[in-house]
C-alpha cells in the first residue's frame, strides 16, 4: 500500500522540485498543499503520514503548522524543507517536533539520505507519481521568481544572523514586475510614511542588471549600532557606517544566492547613499527616471526582540526579463 506524503509549499516551483527529487522506486501517493491551513487539513485526512513542510507560508506558516501537529497530536512524521537556514530556525523547528531539516535547493541525494535515516524510505514496486498534470504544479515565472527570492533570502538572513547573533524574522517576499508608478505601493513594509535612509547598488552579470536598494528605517540605527558594538549610536557617521555594513551582507548575501541558483555571476558596484532621512515616495520620485519598468523582488527583514527592521529591494532592468526568463526557464526543465 502506496504511503501518504505530504508537500506542503506556497511555491508550484518548490512543490514541482519535491516532487521530482523523491526517490523513484519509494511507493508513495502525494498530496500538494499550498499553505499550512491546507496542510493539516490533509493530515487530518490521513493524506500525510510523512508531511515535508516550508516555513514561509501564507494564511498557517510552518511553525504554526507544527505546533498544531504537536497540539493535537496528528500522525505526521514532518521534515522541514526551507530556505531560513538559520540555527535558531533548526533549533526551533526540531523543538516543535520536526524530524529534520533541509535547505532549499533540495537535493535527491538529501532527500533519500534523511529518509533512509529515520526508516521512512521502504523501496518497493511503485513509483512516486509526480502527477504533472496537476494544477498545484503549474510555475509561472512570478513564482518562480519568488522562490529564487526566498531561498536568497534565508541565505543573507542566516548571515545576519551569525554576525550579530539573533533571529532574523522572514517574510514571504514580494515579486511583481513594476511601473515605477507602482514601485511606493509594493513597499509594503513602509505604508506607515516612516522615515527611512536608503543605499543603493548597482550589479551586473551576462544579460542580468539592475540596482540593489535597501532600505533602512530610521528608528533601527540606534539598535543595530549597539547589536555591531559601534560607539555613539547616534552619530551620523555611525549611522553611514551602519547603512553599509548592513548593506554588504544583506546584498551581497542575497545576490550570491540568486547567482548560485541561476549559475550566473554578479558584479558589484560601490554602495551609495541615496537618501537620508527621507520617506520612500520622495526616493521613489526623487529616481524614477533611473528605473522605468523593472521586476522587484522587495524583502522586508525583521530582527527578533529589537527595533529593528529594513527593506531589500532589487530592480531589475527591464532588458534583464528575457536573460532570467530563460535561466528559470532551464531550471523547471531540469531540476
Amino acid at each position: 500500500m502506496a504511503l501518504p506524503v505530504l508537500i506542503c509549499d506556497d511555491s508550484a516551483m518548490a512543490r514541482k522540485q519535491m516532487a521530482r527529487t523523491l526517490p523513484k522506486d519509494w511507493d508513495v501517493d502525494i498530496t500538494f498543499a499550498t499553505n499550512g491551513a491546507e496542510g493539516i487539513e490533509a493530515i487530518k485526512a490521513g493524506k500525510g503520514e510523512v508531511v515535508f513542510l516550508d516555513l514561509n507560508m501564507p494564511v498557517m506558516d510552518g511553525y504554526e503548522v507544527l505546533q498544531t501537529i504537536q497540539q493535537q497530536d496528528l500522525p505526521a512524521l514532518v521534515i522541514v524543507v526551507s530556505g531560513d537556514i538559520q540555527i535558531k530556525a533548526h533549533e526551533r523547528v526540531k523543538a516543535l517536533g520536526a524530524l529534520d531539516f533541509i535547505q532549499k535547493p533540495v537535493s535527491a541525494e538529501a532527500i533519500a539520505g534523511i529518509l533512509q535515516e529515520y526508516g521512512i524510505l521502504v523501496p518497493g514496486e511503485g513509483e512516486a507519481d509526480e502527477t504533472e498534470d496537476n494544477p498545484l504544479l503549474k510555475v509561472d515565472m512570478r513564482d518562480a521568481c519568488q522562490e529564487i527570492a526566498n531561498v536568497a533570502m534565508g541565505r543573507a538572513a542566516d548571515l545576519l544572523a551569525k554576525l550579530l547573533d539573533v533571529f532574523v524574522v522572514l517574510p514571504i517576499p514580494n515579486v511583481n514586475v513594476l511601473e515605477v508608478s507602482e514601485l511606493t505601493m509594493a513597499l509594503k513594509a513602509t505604508e506607515t510614511s516612516a522615515k527611512v535612509t536608503a543605499l543603493c547598488q548597482g550589479f551586473i552579470g551576462a544579460g542580468v542588471a539592475g540596482e540593489a536598494l535597501l532600505l533602512f528605517h530610521d528608528s533601527s540605527f540606534q539598535d543595530m549600532a549597539k547589536l555591531m558594538k559601534l560607539d555613539g549610536p547616534n552619530d551620523e557617521a555611525t549611522e553611514v557606517e551602519v547603512l553599509i555594513d548592513t548593506g554588504n551582507v544583506l546584498i551581497g548575501a542575497f545576490l550570491n544566492g540568486i547567482a548560485e541558483q541561476l549559475d550566473m555571476h554578479f558584479s558589484q558596484a560601490h554602495p551609495v547613499v541615496l537618501g537620508r532621512h527621507c520617506t520612500v515616495n520622495d526616493l521613489i520620485h526623487d529616481n524614477a527616471e533611473k528605473w522605468q519598468r523593472t521586476l522587484a523582488m522587495e524583502i522586508n527583514y525583521r530582527i527578533e526582540d529589537h527595533n529593528i527592521e529594513c527593506d531589500l529591494l532589487l530592480l531589475f532592468t527591464e532588458d534583464s526579463l528575457p536573460t532570467l526568463n530563460y535561466k528559470l526557464g532551464y531550471m523547471l526543465d531540469t531540476d
